[in-house]
């Protein structure tokens, strides 16, 4: 099995940034996607970005594109989130997830931390 650990979340002034960490460790194969969701209070979960193994592709829900910056290392198995420009209404809990190829459903996930961006 996949294990995801997540690291990074924290409470930040609007305008600020942070950077998420999620480390996949245990059973792991080359080629798989990770993404990040997230889910804010009283709302669902949505889709946040996500990186091909390559790092050709990415992709960004259009809220956050040109203010978050999703890459990886895959010496470390580890994927980021870089979070610029911050907003209220960024706050939410993020989660880390991996699915074994490209547009494929994602198949595990972290156990989510929390960001809150204050206003």
């Amino acid at each position: 099995q996949v294990q995801l650990a997540e690291f990074g979340g924290g409470l930040v002034q609007a305008g600020g940034s942070l950077r998420l960490s999620c480390a996949a460790s245990g059973r792991t194969f080359s080629g798989y996607t990770m993404g990040w969701f997230r889910q804010g209070p009283g709302k669902e979960r949505e889709f946040v970005a996500a990186i091909s193994w390559s790092s050709v592709r990415t992709s960004y829900a259009e809220s956050v594109k040109g203010r978050f910056t999703i890459s990886r290392d895959n010496a470390k198995n580890t994927v980021y989130l870089q979070m610029n420009s911050l907003k209220p209404e960024d706050t939410a809990v993020y989660y880390c997830a991996l699915a074994l190829r490209w547009a494929a459903e994602y198949d595990y996930w972290g156990q989510g931390t929390q960001v809150t961006v204050s206003s």
